[in-house]
């Protein structure tokens, strides 16, 4: 079933300005929610425990909502790309659950963060190469100290390489429309945490063999001290097998 069809560029524009709202609206309450929580409404309970000494750079949260504003241009493109793609049935997105099942829904989901974690560790990996860091993530490493507004804080073209992967995937892989809309609230909010400054993941779930299996604030922390180490999304595992997850610990800052 076709909810809106673009069958020329004045809507296709159209599409691309409903999904950026869409975008930008999850990350201005995902990011919101979090920053007033832990920086303004318990902001003296959690200060004793930001990752990070040094506070945040002059005017760094209004820049960080800059960039993410034109970041959520670039994927709304994208998703409306995508959704055009699906109109003309050259994506594998599916709307029968029966088709697959609904076991298939959970393990859609995990294949499809396994896909994107692969390719996001080694085009972050790359983005690190010091004449591509340059042009390409330096907006996303100005933000010496990470914030929640820090989660979709990038140049437009880190954006659009990471915008490529999910259009891509749902090319070959067959995902239900709720998959998809579950993902990407994941995935905000995932990078919403990550970028808090403050980890809020309990030490013993930290510690235990599931937890090291995960990335949190933490864990990304020292990527943006150390920018030579860390460079998972979601999981730790390309990390530990190319020997570039950080050793540091933070009682030895």
């Amino acid at each position: 079933m076709i909810f809106f069809e673009i069958n020329n560029p004045g809507l296709f524009l159209v599409c691309v300005g409903i999904f950026f709202a869409a975008v930008f609206l999850r990350y201005l309450i995902s990011a919101g929610i979090f920053y007033w929580y832990y920086y303004s409404l318990r902001s003296d309970k959690f200060r004793s425990k930001r990752l990070s000494r040094r506070g945040f750079r002059k005017g760094q949260l209004k820049k960080e909502i800059y960039w993410s504003m034109w970041s959520s241009v670039v994927f709304g493109f994208f998703g409306a790309l995508t959704y055009f793609l699906w109109q003309k049935g050259f994506t594998a997105i599916y709307l029968d659950i029966e088709k697959f099942g609904i076991w298939y829904l959970p393990s859609s989901f995990i294949l499809l963060s396994l896909l994107h974690e692969t390719y996001y560790y080694w085009v972050h990996r790359w983005m690190h190469n010091p004449k591509v860091f340059k042009k390409i993530h330096k907006v996303h490493h100005d933000s010496l100290v990470p914030s929640p507004w820090t989660a979709f804080s990038f140049h437009p073209w880190e954006s659009l390489l990471e915008a490529l992967i999910i259009p891509a995937i749902l090319l070959v892989l067959p995902v239900h429309p709720i998959v998809i809309g579950v993902y990407l609230i994941f995935m905000t909010l995932s990078s919403v945490i990550n970028h808090l400054d403050i980890e809020i993941y309990p030490e013993a779930f930290i510690k235990s063999r599931l937890g090291k299996l995960f990335i949190g604030a933490t864990h990304h922390h020292f990527h943006h001290a150390e920018f030579k180490t860390n460079f998972g999304l979601y999981f730790t595992f390309w990390d530990r097998w190319m020997n570039t997850e950080s050793s540091s610990k933070i009682s030895s800052e």
